[in-house]
């Protein structure tokens, strides 16, 4: 389903995440340079460097979104084993 900019933006206030539709330009990566201190700390705890930060969520929905946050245990195990997926 495609959203309009007013129902994304209605969405966003209530927490809720918007998938982008399949064939939409994917997100940028952030470089190691714009990484927050949180996410370096993540990827330290993971044994992981800066190059590694595309493996990492945003942080930003972490804040707001239990179900982030209880996928975000498995996701550093894997990394910490040294998984990329």
């Amino acid at each position: 389903m495609s959203w309009d900019a007013f129902q994304r933006e209605v969405l966003d206030a209530l927490g809720h995440s918007v998938y982008r539709l399949a064939d939409a330009e994917p997100a940028a990566v952030p470089d190691a340079a714009a990484l927050t201190p949180l996410q370096r700390a993540v990827l330290r705890a993971a044994g992981r460097r800066d190059p590694d930060a595309s493996l990492l969520a945003a942080t930003q929905t972490l804040r707001a979104n239990p179900t982030a946050k209880r996928a975000l245990w498995p996701r550093l195990r894997a990394l910490r084993r040294g998984e990329a997926g």
